[in-house]
């Protein structure tokens, strides 16, 4: 059995994969054109995407502006498939990127990290990008659908439901990330009872896509039986030669034991899965980073009692300077142990979807 096309309104991407955004430089034009070749969904991650621009400290604003609108084109040259965007609605730019991304007619929106109750409102007239909401319960798809009714007559284009075992930030408190109740597939089972019978009334259908933890083809399988219409995955990206990560971050996934996937409190006042290393060890053990807040680039970021700053932190991971920085990872960055092409990694998960039982 070959995957089945994952349709979000008028957009039919031919595999249901969307690649997770994955910030601060990890999946940029590169990885997102390789997939969307593929034919799947290429996402290009916002947060903090100007960061090697030279006028970056003295205007964060500008700079993240022009390194999104750039690689969105950059993207688009590499392509004719389906390119979307990750911005969080924690970004303190939240707003600019949003209205660039539909000044870009990039297909998609994605926006978690936060509930994008006012999305729709940055929509122009003519605009097809497609508005997809992250959310980690039902009684968030439930309030976003409800409010976007009311305020804007119109219903999210799909959601994407994300569990604990994501890497990067967590829409759960610490001591949910391995409670049952909050397990991915109830998760999932609960978004589509709770948003289909608001877009049956509407005479429509909102596509639910699961995201966290999720990384062989046997598990789009079972997400699909589930009744999900598609996936999002991030790790699995990241050991790819297409990601615009540096070898060294890659090589930390392929070098990764599963004790070295651990749970930190980030400095943006949520939990996150991230690989052990050194640097993380000396925040735990309280030795402060020096650092100034060039950026203030998330809004919930205690800038005053930070040990480090997120966005270097990540910055210098991206580059494979890990004396500065550590990598995110989901939950099965232990299982990766090579770098393949995106082709290839397509393939692999085809082959092991079709092997899979229902």
């Amino acid at each position: 059995m070959s995957f089945t096309s994952l349709k979000i309104g008028d957009l039919v991407s031919r595999i249901p994969i969307i690649q997770g955004g994955m910030g601060v430089g990890i999946s940029m034009s590169g990885l997102a054109s390789a997939v969307a070749n593929e034919g799947g969904i290429g996402i290009i991650a916002t947060a903090m995407i100007g960061i090697d621009e030279p006028d970056v400290s003295a205007n964060p604003l500008v700079a993240n502006v022009r390194a999104l609108k750039r690689e969105i084109r950059k993207a688009r040259s590499m392509t004719k498939g389906i390119i979307g965007v990750n911005i969080m609605v924690a970004l303190t730019h939240y707003a600019d990127l949003v209205k660039a991304s539909i000044e870009e007619a990039v297909d998609i929106i994605i926006s978690g990290a936060g509930l994008p109750l006012d999305l729709p409102g940055f929509l122009v007239e003519g605009a097809k990008t497609k508005l997809v909401p992250i959310v980690s319960s039902a009684r968030a798809a439930k309030i976003l659908s409800q409010k976007w009714l009311s305020k804007y007559n119109r219903l999210p284009d799909a959601f994407v439901v994300e569990g604990p075992k994501a890497g990067g930030h967590l829409g759960f408190k610490k001591e949910q990330i391995n409670d049952p109740d909050y397990a991915l597939e109830k998760l999932v089972k609960e978004v589509i009872e709770t948003v289909g019978p608001i877009a049956a009334k509407c005479n429509t259908t909102i596509p639910v896509i699961a995201a966290g933890g999720i990384y062989t083809g046997g598990d789009i399988r079972k997400m699909l039986d589930l009744g999900a219409a598609g996936v999002q995955m991030g790790t699995r990206f990241v050991a790819t030669f297409e990601c615009d990560a540096a070898l060294d971050f890659k090589k930390a996934y392929v070098d990764a034991k599963q004790e070295d996937l651990m749970i930190i409190n980030s400095p943006v006042g949520m939990p996150g899965r991230a690989l052990h290393n050194k640097f993380l060890d000396d925040v735990e053990n309280g030795i402060k980073k020096p650092f100034k807040c060039p950026y203030h680039c998330i809004k919930t970021c205690d800038v005053e009692n930070s040990p480090y700053c997120i966005a270097l932190a990540l910055a210098g991971a991206k580059k494979g300077k890990f004396k500065s920085g550590f990598a995110f990872a989901g939950s099965n960055a232990y299982r990766v142990n090579e770098i393949v092409s995106v082709k290839d990694l397509i393939q692999t998960l085809q082959l092991e979807f079709s092997q899979a039982q229902s």
